[in-house]
């Protein structure tokens, strides 16, 4: 009884977690955002930096008239900075935050394409001991030829980050 339990817990999980994701890469890797989060993606624009933010808080952008804090996610993830390029964008996402929806922006290196990932293609994350905290990561896709990294982009950033990266736009 208590494993069919389990096993139903599984399948609903993996059903949450099947659907559409705009992939991109970034350093060599590819990863996947529910396309449910995604508002647009747009070129590189002009980005107003703001003082005193973390270092991955590039600043904020003004898109149609409304101001929206731009992270790079190279930078947040603890990756090495590259120059941007023709390729490098910012996707625009709507994310929770402790006071409500927030719009941000994402740098990331190229957009790849959108897929529709399968529930039963997505493992949970693997556990890489108790000192890294993976919980922004949704699950790994297995795809032909690799694996994708889903994010739930809701994680990303702490609460913390987000009530400043808030306050700066």
């Amino acid at each position: 009884m208590n494993e069919t339990k389990i096993m139903n817990q599984a399948i609903k999980a993996a059903a949450n977690r099947e659907g559409k994701y705009l992939t991109f890469s970034m350093a060599k890797e590819e990863y996947g955002i529910s396309i449910l989060k995604i508002k647009e993606i747009i070129g590189m624009m002009p980005i107003t930096s703001v003082p005193r933010t973390p270092a991955f808080v590039k600043g904020v952008i003004n898109l149609r008239g409304k101001v929206i804090p731009v992270v790079d996610l190279r930078l947040r993830f603890g990756l090495p900075s590259t120059d941007y390029t023709e390729r490098t964008c910012i996707i625009v996402v709507e994310i929770q935050g402790p006071t409500g929806t927030i719009i941000i922006g994402i740098v990331v290196d190229s957009v790849s394409e959108v897929l529709n990932i399968k529930g039963n293609d997505i493992e949970d994350t693997p556990t890489f001991g108790t000192r890294l905290n993976t919980d922004y990561i949704l699950g790994m896709a297995k795809m032909q030829g690799g694996v994708k990294i889903l994010l739930d982009i809701d994680r990303v950033l702490t609460t913390e980050e987000l009530v400043l990266i808030d306050k700066a736009a």
